[in-house]
C-alpha cells in the first residue's frame, strides 16, 4: 500500500487554476519565434542540476551547473561533486528525451536503470539495485534518525505499484500525480543512495510527459534547491518518522503546489526580461558593428553569469579562435570585464550591461498562500 492521493479541496482546486493560467502565459511566450530561447533553456536546465543536487550537499557554482549542461568539464567543482552533478545530467537528459515517447512505461527495470545512471560513479551504494537492507534517514545536524523506510523485503512489491499507479494514470491534475510518485518514491527510499534525486527526477519526468510545458520549464528541482528547509520539513510532517502509508498527504500536495505556483511565475518573468534585454543588446550590437552572435557571450553576462571561452564557443558554434577574438573585441568595446588569467579566465558585465539588466527587471512574484492553515 501506497500514500494515497488526497480528495482536493476548492482553495487547491482554485491554486491548481492559478498554475495553470501562469503556465498557459509561458507556453505562449515560448512559442513565440526567438532566438533566445535556446539559451534560456539551458540556462533552466543547469538551474535544475544545481537545485537538486544542492539539497544533497552537492554545491556547483551556476558557471559549473552551466557547464554540465552544456556537456562541458567544469572550472572548480571537486572530482565526487562534479561526478554527482555529471550522474544527475545524464539521468534528467534521458528523463528529456522520453518526455515524448509514445512508447514509455514506467517499470522496475527504468527506475533502477536511471538510479544506475545517477549513482553509477560510486559502485558502494549499488547504483541500479533495490537496497539490501533497511534504512535511515539521519538528521546530521541533531545526530538522530528522524525516519525510518519500509522493511527492504517490500521494495519490489511497493515500486511495482508505483509504476502501475503511473502507467494507468489516475484522473487528477498533472501536478498532483507527479507530486504523489515524489512522495511515494522517498518515503519508499528504495535505493541505498540517491532517493531524493530520484524522486525529483521522477517528478519531473511525468510533468515533461503531460505536455504542460517543455521539460526544463516543468521542473520545480530549482524551488526545492532554494527551499530545502521548507521541503525537509513538510516530508518529515508527512512521513510521522517511519513508513506510515495511511498519513495524510496533503501537506505535501498543498507544498507542491505552491512551489509550482512561485516557479511558474519565475519562469514567466524570467522569459520577459530575457526579451526585453535580447531587444536592447541587439540594437547595442548594432551599433558597435559587432558580430550577431556576440549576443549569447552579452545575455548570460548581463544575467550575472560568468563567460567562459568554451561555454560561448558552444552556444555561438565558433571555434576557439574565433571566440577568443569576440571575447577581446567584447571587452575592447567596454561591454565585457576580464577576470582572472589562464584557464580560469572568464568575462563579466561591464557597467553598460549592468544598467540594461537593471531598467528591464519585472516586478517581484506575488507569493501563493496556500500552507497558512
Amino acid at each position: 500500500m501506497l500514500f494515497r492521493t488526497p480528495t482536493l479541496n476548492n482553495r487547491e482546486k482554485k491554486a491548481l487554476e492559478l498554475v495553470d493560467g501562469i503556465r498557459e502565459n509561458v507556453k505562449y511566450a515560448l512559442r513565440k519565434p526567438n532566438r533566445w530561447l535556446g539559451q534560456l533553456r539551458r540556462n533552466m536546465f543547469a538551474r535544475n542540476i544545481r537545485g537538486s543536487n544542492s539539497i544533497e550537499g552537492y554545491n556547483v557554482s551556476a558557471e559549473d551547473a552551466i557547464a554540465a549542461a552544456a556537456g562541458e568539464e567544469p572550472l572548480t567543482a571537486e572530482r565526487e561533486t562534479w561526478a554527482a552533478i555529471k550522474g544527475y545530467r545524464d539521468a534528467m537528459t534521458y528523463v528529456l528525451q522520453l518526455a515524448e515517447d509514445p512508447h514509455f512505461a514506467y517499470g522496475d527495470g527504468f527506475l533502477r536503470s536511471l538510479h544506475f545512471m545517477m549513482i553509477g560513479y560510486d559502485l558502494t551504494k549499488n547504483p541500479g539495485r533495490w537496497r539490501p537492507g533497511p534504512i535511515y534517514v539521519r538528521d546530521e545536524r541533531k545526530g538522530e534518525v528522524i525516519y525510518e523506510g519500509p522493511a527492504f523485503e517490500s521494495v519490489p512489491e511497493l515500486m511495482a505499484e508505483l509504476s502501475g499507479r503511473l502507467n494507468a494514470k489516475e484522473e487528477c491534475p498533472s501536478m498532483v500525480t507527479a507530486a504523489m510518485a515524489h512522495l511515494n518514491l522517498v518515503m519508499v527510499h528504495p535505493f541505498s543512495d540517491g532517493n531524493g534525486r530520484m524522486a525529483r527526477c521522477l517528478q519531473t519526468l511525468v510533468l515533461a510527459r503531460e505536455g504542460i510545458l517543455e521539460p526544463e520549464f516543468c521542473s520545480i528541482e530549482e524551488y526545492l534547491g532554494r527551499n530545502t528547509q521548507d521541503y525537509y520539513d513538510v516530508l518529515a510532517k508527512v512521513g510521522h518518522g517511519r513508513w506510515a502509508p495511511r498519513s495524510d498527504a496533503r501537506p505535501w500536495i498543498d507544498f507542491s503546489i505552491t512551489a509550482h505556483h512561485t516557479q511558474a511565475s519565475t519562469i514567466l518573468k524570467r522569459t520577459k526580461e530575457t526579451e526585453r534585454v535580447w531587444n536592447e543588446l541587439e540594437q547595442l550590437i548594432k551599433t558597435k558593428g559587432l558580430p550577431e552572435r556576440v549576443i549569447f557571450a552579452l545575455s548570460d553576462a548581463a544575467f550575472g553569469y560568468r563567460v567562459r571561452n568554451a561555454t560561448y564557443r558552444v552556444i555561438a558554434e565558433v571555434a576557439d579562435a574565433v571566440a577568443s577574438r569576440d571575447l577581446k573585441s567584447l571587452v575592447d568595446n567596454g561591454l565585457l570585464a576580464a577576470d582572472g588569467a589562464k584557464r580560469g579566465r572568464a568575462y563579466i558585465a561591464a557597467p553598460i550591461l549592468k544598467s540594461i539588466r537593471e531598467r528591464t527587471r519585472e516586478p517581484g512574484i506575488v507569493q501563493l498562500q496556500l500552507l497558512d492553515r
